[in-house]
Formats: structure tokens, C-alpha cells, sequence
């Protein structure tokens, strides 16, 4: 019988939790008639459509603004955003808030989508990094690609879907219209 040694015992242990499959969870979504996900972590909330406020002067992926509890939340409309389409809205569309960190704040967004499927589990082996399709073309809001089954989904970087110079434009945009909702009051 031979014995394990402390140092053999540590490298039989890292072995073992290596070969450990780890998992994360993401919410699945439509857009486009295209299955995408985000990672559970990143959603703060899912909301009905209600009222959505256009802003004049915004590009047309900006859908508007919502009144959350006290907060002016920016809309993305991910259809117009990701493909160039707006969004129709349907029963089924709904709005996806996540936080972003922009490196000065965190700003609230609301993204909306077509449909919210539903949360699954994806093996960190079953991630591939995004396609390569040259200079020319950003795949930079790609996370990764989820294997499932014989398809993949892509897994959203959500803080990468819109530009740091974009997410400035949101969060002026949040801060002028809770200063005008002040003043109204």
C-alpha cells in the first residue's frame, strides 16, 4: 500500500477539481427571430412595456426613456441596436434591466426584446470564443458562443453593446431628464 504524500495528496485534489465542469446560468432571449443570452448575474429585473417617453435627437436603437421608481431609465431597442430593425411590439416584448458600469457610475439600462424564454445552464467547456471575421467586423459585444447541442447561442457582453461614448450619451440622457422631471415638480 503506498502513501500519499502531502504535496501528492494537493495535486490528486487540483486534479480532481479540475475536472470539475463549472456551470453559469443565462437568461435566453429573442431578438430578430435569433436566440441570444445573457448571464443571470447581469439582470436586475424583467418589466412589462408601459410607457416608454421618446427623446427627440437620439438614434433610433434609443427607444426613449421609462420612470422606474424615482429613476430615468434609457431604453435600447437590442432589435434596432444589433440588426438595424425596430423592434415591433407584441404582448410578448418586454424590457430587460441590467446595470452597466460605464467607469465613472453604474447606469441603469433597459433592453428591449422580443420575447424572454428562459434560464439554462451552460458548461464553461461548452463556451467558445467569438468568430473571427477580420478587422472590418465587431464581434466585441459577443461574450462567447453556448454550445447546445448540435447549435450555438450567442452569450451577449451587455457592457459592450453599446459604445463608452454611448453610454456617456445614456447617462446625460438619464441625468437631463431627471433634472427636467425636478424642475416640472
Amino acid at each position: 500500500m503506498t502513501q500519499l504524500s502531502t504535496n501528492n495528496l494537493a495535486l490528486v485534489k487540483g486534479n480532481v477539481e479540475s475536472n470539475v465542469e463549472q456551470y453559469a446560468q443565462y437568461l435566453t432571449f429573442s431578438v430578430c427571430k435569433e436566440q441570444l443570452a445573457i448571464n443571470i448575474s447581469e439582470v436586475k429585473e424583467i418589466i412589462e412595456i408601459n410607457h416608454i417617453t421618446h427623446v427627440p435627437m437620439t438614434p433610433d436603437y434609443i427607444r426613449g426613456v421609462i420612470h422606474l421608481r424615482g429613476n430615468v431609465v434609457p431604453v435600447v431597442d437590442l432589435s434596432a441596436r444589433l440588426s438595424n430593425t425596430i423592434c415591433t411590439i407584441t404582448k410578448l416584448t418586454c424590457i430587460i434591466l441590467v446595470e452597466i458600469d460605464t467607469g465613472s457610475s453604474i447606469q441603469q439600462i433597459g433592453m428591449i426584446v422580443d420575447q424572454v424564454e428562459e434560464i439554462i445552464e451552460i458548461s464553461n467547456n461548452d463556451t467558445k470564443p467569438p468568430p473571427g471575421f477580420g478587422g472590418e467586423i465587431n464581434v466585441d459585444f459577443i461574450q462567447a458562443m453556448g454550445k447546445i447541442g448540435d447549435n450555438f447561442i450567442i452569450l451577449l457582453e451587455v457592457s459592450k453593446i453599446l459604445s463608452t461614448k454611448e453610454l456617456s450619451q445614456l447617462t446625460s440622457l438619464s441625468n437631463a431628464e431627471l433634472t427636467d422631471d425636478i424642475n416640472i415638480i
